[in-house]
């Protein structure tokens, strides 16, 4: 056996992995969901004092069960998980195998049943994503894939199920969201981005925007051929990571979010992200990144200061 065949071995095993343990945690969001909208109540907490920002008890609990059942599966690997973070344990990121998961991936859909949910598990080996599964229960929709393994929608279909030439960004059906940081210097350039997306006038005119409320299927959504771009300043490693290998084995690229014209490959950490879908061309692709880098301003997205501290070893 080859050492090409040794690795993608391991990530088929990976992969099996995830997949079953994406289902698991998806049935515990989907019996929460269907409580509370029977009239349950959620315990809705608020991370860093942020209202737009919020966390649930489920959050909570399924990113415990993930993390428990990771740890005794493969108790050599390393751990970044969204609650992890908020609850201040310190992550140091290394090239050791690296699970990265958001347990719930639009928590404010899940709080108000809006069905764009998804729990996100990626793996990252040498600090490269190798791997990604993203479930939303709540429409049974499973995306996965495995570094040089392809991408597939519930574990059969291969994505991109849509691909046509990519040919202007006036043409383009986007992706983008408001997110959690509402300040001024943020969301105002956000909204001038949309305008400038959507204006006939001294504008792109792009054919319009969407949002469902979860980077990671946002960025599915691309993989799957179904949205052209997406661009997010302002979310996390663990909402990207397993979205990002899901892409680009579908024959998508994800490159940085800000207007530095850098065409390699993003760097998880950033929390700037622009993820354009499989085309005829790379060309085509980069082609677009430099129609959206010519529009996007400045925005900070600098890390918070959290309790334990968070400064990952990149």
């Amino acid at each position: 056996m080859t050492p090409i065949m040794d690795k993608q071995t391991y990530l088929k095993e990976y992969l099996d992995f995830a997949i079953k343990l994406s289902k698991d945690a998806g049935v515990i969001i989907k019996k929460a969901i269907d409580k509370r909208m029977k009239g349950g109540q959620a315990n809705i907490l608020l991370k860093y004092d942020n209202p737009s920002d919020l966390v649930t008890e489920t959050d909570q609990a399924v990113e415990q069960f993930i993390k428990d059942r990771l740890t005794n599966t493969y108790p050599t690997h390393r751990f970044i998980g969204e609650e992890t973070m908020a609850a201040g344990t310190e992550t140091i990121f290394t090239s050791e195998p690296t699970w990265i998961v958001d347990p719930i991936d639009g928590t404010t859909n899940f709080v108000h049943g809006y069905p764009f949910v998804a729990v996100s598990i990626g793996l990252t080996i040498d600090k490269i994503p190798v791997l990604g599964v993203v479930y939303n229960p709540l429409l049974d929709e499973l995306y996965s894939a495995a570094k040089g393994l392809g991408a597939f929608l519930n574990q059969t279909i291969p994505l991109p199920l849509y691909q046509s030439p990519l040919i202007d960004l006036s043409q383009c059906l986007i992706a983008t969201e408001a997110g959690s940081d509402r300040s001024s210097g943020v969301l105002d350039k956000k909204i001038d981005v949309i305008h400038t997306l959507l204006r006939r006038t001294g504008g792109v005119e792009a054919h319009s925007i969407r949002a469902t409320g979860s980077a990671a299927l946002n960025m599915c959504s691309v993989a799957k051929g179904c949205v052209d771009v997406y661009w997010e300043v302002g979310c996390w490693e663990w909402d990207v990571t397993a979205a990002i290998v899901i892409l680009q084995e579908a024959g998508g690229i994800v490159v940085s979010g800000d207007n530095q014209r850098d065409e390699s490959p993003v760097n998880i950490f950033s929390r700037k992200y622009l993820a354009i879908r499989a085309a005829d061309t790379k060309s085509s692709q980069l082609k677009i990144a430099h129609q959206m880098w010519d529009i996007l301003p400045d925005i900070d997205a600098s890390r918070p200061s959290v309790p334990g501290g968070f400064e990952p070893l990149v």
